[in-house]
């Protein structure tokens, strides 16, 4: 056993209290946290009062049932002294007046005091023990069935509730993360854990390898064992995958990562071998995927192959017009009644589209890529004879399908084009709970899909949305190919050009304010890695200020008070920063913003106080994750209208509540759901993907030197619709400008170059083992025969961590079908 097990030796008993249950005075309706009323009957500590108000995570509360409460007395600033449970255990009532009143009351509909007397003479007073232990227990006093399925049901349901919440509390889990293990595993609770812990990493978000480990050391679970030593690898292989956006990883810096993982997480020495050995036991069980030198996440390399499937089987219908001069005609008659005049380059984007069954539309700002949208769906419209009126599709589905990654991109599509968009989660009809393994969704209905901002879309989403994609629908993925990559593994739009057999048109002369505007030419230089001479001057939509990092602050504040003297409003003013935090960061400038747009009038000023954060009515917010349910998506911004606290709900209990507009739609959120929710006064460039504003505010500086990049700054830069403001060092934005990101690891062309040119990797599967079987019996042979093997061609942890040989040797043979189940 590893030291770290000495943290539970010898453990100081708690102070505690018991009591009986008065009232509940808050219930969430979201988790197992509660607020309690208890009459004191017998403490370990001081208390001279006949109540006690106790807070903390329980399951069914039966008020009058007598509880052993255990944790410490707090102090809350608004609520007085209180006491703050960190477990709890029922106690069975002890005397056979109790017994009879405990049976008799509310929790058992249709059990009187006669019956729950008949109960206690014949069983006595351990009849719960009895009938939760064996239910046959009743049979002799024949009750009526109804009778005994609500004994039944009731004790043995409360009694499991109980247990499983107390197990929860004794491995010191807060109510959120309580409440999210009870819903995945349900009655199968403490058997889940107990059986594997580090299971919990896998399938509840908010539990991380060391939280995991945390209850494994409680179970008293070795530093070396297997199940500890798989959670890692997969901990750490997920981890590098997200943060890079690779969709794979090398053996080497995984094995490396790993064993530090482990060893920090309990401070203890594990040996390199074992996890190079259990590496290939993952790889063997399909619990990771090795080819050649690479080891993918099974659902990343699973994903690279569905979505090759999936684009060869749309690119393969052939139901498509493909009459040049029918469209060319239309496209014709397109710009005579919507008085517009194509170039060349937009004719021929327009009807390559019409004539593709899979069509890629990319540009940079102001070439016109809007316009080409409006004009592909009207040309489409009309060669399809449909009409462009939803109205009248009020008993089939409209057509034209428009989506977007966010719900701001999503309202700009249908702004230029007068046609309902939605995002991609709700088109596809996902609430973004689903697990990324396990998506089902129905078929798309429709003849022509168009999808903006595809360079935002991760490998999961993309392949989630292929699969719904019906093979006769016709699909135009549109993007602007030097923005930032998804957030989520990946570079889909990146590949997808790069691959020559998908028909693509790149937009390049400027239209759009190309006289007046002198950011988008700043954003095209950019775009071709040129620091253009004018970079620091000043122009009627652009200006520079230099200054230090110390001085970006009161720069910032000193330009917010202009722009709102100048009627800019908080919602067309946004500070965008690609760090969270130091002076120039994120968190320092949304608080500062705040103080300006939004500043507390008087103590009347209704506020609240969340992890750090103050939010105020008024306040503009950034929300964090994909709500579909209530039409909220990640990157969303809005106002709060409105702060309640201490409101009543159905059932009783009180909650603080906080009233947030999104596009006049109005979403409530509860206490417990404020962590989707931010100041947005100043955001991420990353966030800030998919939206445009009026003004942008735009500070780089050398602290924020790990993240100078061409496309973090192109994309910044290209949010400002009529007013950028620079500020900082003039040699951090060169220094962004030159410096071009490193494409992401990926494997998606290899993949698409296979499916399209009908080849697949070799049906037969080598294990390692055997592999490695293989080499030694053939050392033995070599050395029989008086030849002599070379140390290099054996598989050592050496080897592996020196990058001589792939662990994974013998998994060439695997093909994508081979984990169609895993």
């Amino acid at each position: 056993m590893d030291n770290s097990m000495n943290l539970f030796e010898n453990p100081v008993e708690s102070p505690f209290f018991v009591g009986k249950v008065e009232t509940t005075f808050f219930a969430s309706q979201d988790n197992f946290y509660k607020v309690l009323l208890v009459k004191v009957e017998e403490t370990s500590f001081d208390w001279h009062d006949d109540e006690v108000v106790v807070t903390g995570n329980f399951g069914e509360i039966n008020e009058e049932t007598a509880y052993r409460f255990e944790g410490k007395l707090v102090d809350h600033p608004k609520y007085g002294q209180q006491f703050q449970s960190n477990n709890y255990h029922s106690t069975q009532p002890t005397t056979v007046e109790g017994l009879v009143k405990f049976l008799s009351g509310d929790q058992f509909k249709g059990i009187g005091t006669k019956t729950a007397e008949k109960i206690v003479d014949v069983l006595g007073i351990e009849a719960i023990d009895k009938i939760v232990n064996d239910p046959a227990s009743l049979n002799q006093l024949n009750l009526k069935p109804n009778i005994v399925k609500t004994l039944v049901d009731n004790l043995v349901a409360s009694q499991g509730m109980d247990q499983i919440i107390i197990g929860l509390n004794d491995f010191g889990f807060g109510s959120s993360l309580a409440t999210a293990i009870f819903e995945k595993y349900r009655d199968e609770t403490l058997m889940r854990i107990n059986k594997n812990p580090y299971q919990l990493a896998r399938d509840i978000d908010g539990v991380s390898f060391k939280r995991a480990d945390q209850v494994a050391v409680k179970l008293d679970v070795p530093a070396d064992d297997t199940r500890r030593v798989d959670a890692g690898i997969l901990q750490v292989i997920d981890d590098v995958t997200m943060q890079t956006g690779d969709t794979y990883t090398m053996a080497k810096p995984l094995l490396t990562q790993t064993v530090q993982l482990l060893e920090e997480s309990r401070n203890v020495r594990i040996n390199p071998k074992q996890v190079a050995d259990r590496l290939v036991a993952l790889a063997s069980s399909n619990q990771i995927v090795a080819q050649d030198n690479r080891i993918y996440p099974t659902t990343l390399f699973n994903a690279e192959w569905k979505i090759a499937e999936h684009l060869h089987r749309l690119s393969s219908d052939e139901s498509v017009i493909d009459d040049d001069k029918k469209i060319e005609a239309t496209i014709l008659k397109v710009m005579k009644s919507n008085q517009i005049e194509y170039d060349d380059s937009q004719k021929e984007a327009i009807l390559q589209a019409l004539k593709s069954r899979i069509f890629l539309l990319t540009g940079g700002p102001g070439t016109g890529k809007t316009t080409i949208i409006q004009g592909i769906v009207t040309a489409f419209a009309e060669l399809h004879q449909y009409s462009l009126d939803v109205n009248a599709y009020k008993d089939t589905p409209f057509p034209i399908l428009l989506a977007a990654p966010t719900g701001r991109a999503a309202k700009r599509m249908s702004e230029t084009t007068g046609l309902p968009a939605s995002t991609i989660h709700r088109l596809l009809g996902l609430n973004g709970h689903e697990e990324s393994n396990d998506i089902n969704v129905h078929d798309l209905n429709g003849s022509l899909l168009i999808v903006d901002e595809l360079s935002m879309v991760d490998i999961m989403l993309f392949k989630t949305l292929l699969t719904a994609i019906p093979s006769t629908m016709q699909v135009i993925l549109v993007g602007d190919k030097d923005q930032l990559p998804s957030v989520g593994p990946g570079q889909i739009f990146h590949d997808l050009l790069d691959f020559p057999q998908i028909p693509k048109v790149e937009l390049s002369n400027i239209y759009r304010q190309s006289k007046e505007s002198s950011i988008i030419p700043l954003a095209h230089a950019i775009k071709l890695g040129e620091v253009p001479d004018d970079l620091t001057k000043s122009f009627s939509d652009r200006s520079f200020i230099q200054c230090r990092t110390d001085q970006v602050p009161v720069v910032i504040n000193q330009i917010v008070k202009k722009a709102q003297e100048r009627d800019y409003s908080k919602m067309q003013v946004q500070i965008l920063a690609p760090m969270y935090r130091g002076n120039a960061g994120i968190n320092r400038l949304n608080t500062l913003a705040q103080d300006i747009f939004n500043p507390i009038k008087s103590d009347k000023t209704k506020s609240v106080e969340y992890r750090g954060e103050n939010f105020r009515i008024g306040d503009k917010v950034l929300h964090l994750v994909n709500s579909p349910d209530n039409n909220v998506f990640n990157g969303d911004i809005g106002t709060i209208v409105s702060i309640e606290l201490g409101v009543p709900q159905e059932k009783g209990p009180k909650t603080d509540r906080m009233v947030i507009e999104f596009d006049q739609n109005e979403v409530t959120y509860s206490r417990n759901e404020w962590q989707r929710l931010t100041l947005a006064y100043s955001i991420s460039i990353h966030k800030s993907q998919g939206s445009q504003f009026e003004m942008v505010i735009l500070p780089m500086v050398p602290q924020y030197s790990r993240m100078l990049q061409r496309n973090l700054l192109y994309t910044a830069i290209t949010r400002s619709k009529s007013k950028l403001v620079l500020i900082g060092d003039p040699q951090s934005f060169a220094q962004a400008i030159k410096n071009e990101a490193v494409n992401r690891q990926t494997t998606l062309l290899m993949r698409l170059e296979d499916i399209f040119n009908g080849s697949v990797m070799q049906p037969m599967i080598v294990k390692p083992q055997e592999d490695i079987k293989k080499s030694k019996d053939l050392s033995s042979k070599k050395a029989e025969e008086g030849t002599t093997v070379s140390k290099d061609n054996i598989l050592t942890v050496e080897a592996i961590m020196n990058g001589k040989i792939d662990p994974m040797i013998g998994m060439a043979g695997i093909r994508p079908k081979d984990f169609a189940n895993v």
